[in-house]
């Protein structure tokens, strides 16, 4: 008797609830993909916009706060102007809110854009569902989005042509995982990256202390570039990793990292800081790690400070995921900027 009511309770619940369910996801919005609430009073309360900081103009800084060791060291600068005229300026360097970039468990789902699914349909699903299993034996596997989030441009704060490198003015997706077959392949990702042999041996992954070291000063060693610091190894380029109990910070950012990593390497990505990135960032086929910071936006914000890749969690992710809605993590991808502005 017991039993035939609990089955007709549970059988009325999801009754109730797959109405519901076919409701939202009819509308675009998945009940299981959370909302990170980013086009809303957020976009001003949980931004670090100390970060922006130091401004640099003509080897003057303005404001505390950590220089990368790639910036350039000049103070005045030529460029030429479209008419091939040599025209002077002055170096300027800041942090510049660059990327988004959001880690979810979910293929398609979108906590930018407000909880909705990038696709109603599964057809072209090539990667396979994230998800952080409680049991350390097993891998994790999480997908990602990447958007171009040039916010200082967006809120039409101050700028010049030239500290504009790539050219994005607006909120645009620029990648997604699910379609891209080495996302959840390792064997596949080793085609992209052949170099991973090179650094698949305990020497290799034994300099990663040293630069796990770096990354706690805020420093991470660019010549490094096989290691993510505190966070783990950058390759392969893939969205597998090791999991832990529930979804950790680290690897999330690790795998926002390794996204970076994979689109610098494809030829998608630039270079933007240092003496020959003045007049013009440029394609770079590796990750220049001291160039970009992070700081988590959803589902806990770092509104007072962001951190160096390879940055303990230690230092920064305590508190910072719960169980839930708390597991899509969104990261904002800082990068330094060098350019010279013309007098």
């Amino acid at each position: 008797m017991k039993g035939s009511v609990f089955h007709l309770v549970l059988g009325g619940l999801i009754t109730l609830a797959t109405p519901l369910y076919a409701a939202t996801t009819a509308n675009g919005v998945d009940p299981l993909c959370s909302d990170a609430e980013l086009w809303s009073g957020k976009l001003i309360t949980d931004i670090c916009w100390s970060c922006l900081f130091p401004i640099r103009a003509a080897g003057a800084s303005l404001g505390g706060g950590n220089v990368p060791s790639i910036a350039t060291d000049e103070k005045f600068c030529f460029c030429t102007d479209p008419m091939g005229i040599p025209e002077l300026g002055m170096t300027m360097g800041l942090w510049n809110p660059a990327r988004l970039i959001e880690i979810v468990r979910n293929p398609w789902c979108s906590p930018a854009l407000g909880g909705h699914k990038l696709s109603a349909s599964n057809v072209r699903l090539i990667a396979t569902t994230g998800k952080a299993d409680f049991d350390a034996s097993e891998m994790s596997f999480f997908n990602y989005h990447y958007f171009a989030f040039p916010l200082t441009i967006l809120l039409d704060l101050f700028w010049d042509g030239r500290c504009n490198s790539d050219g994005y003015r607006d909120f645009d997706l620029l990648y997604v995982s699910e379609l891209d077959p080495t996302w959840n392949n390792d064997l596949l990702a080793f085609f992209t990256s052949p170099e991973t042999a090179l650094f698949a041996n305990p020497v290799a992954i034994s300099a990663c202390v040293a630069d796990a070291a770096a990354a706690a000063t805020g420093n991470p060693l660019d010549a490094l570039f096989w290691c993510a610091g505190a966070w783990g190894h950058m390759y392969p380029l893939s969205g597998i990793s090791p999991t832990s109990y529930g979804t950790d910070p680290r690897i999330t950012s690790l795998l926002a990292t390794r996204a970076t990593a994979s689109l610098h390497r494809r030829g998608l990505a630039w270079k933007t800081s240092g003496n020959d990135a003045l007049c013009g960032g440029y394609i770079y086929p590796f990750i220049p790690k001291s160039q970009y910071r992070l700081s988590m936006f959803y589902p806990v914000a770092e509104t007072d400070s962001n951190h160096a890749i390879g940055e303990t969690t230690f230092k920064w992710g305590a508190g910072r995921t719960y169980p839930g809605p708390g597991e899509d993590h969104l990261y904002l991808l800082w990068r330094w900027q060098d350019c010279c502005v013309g007098l």
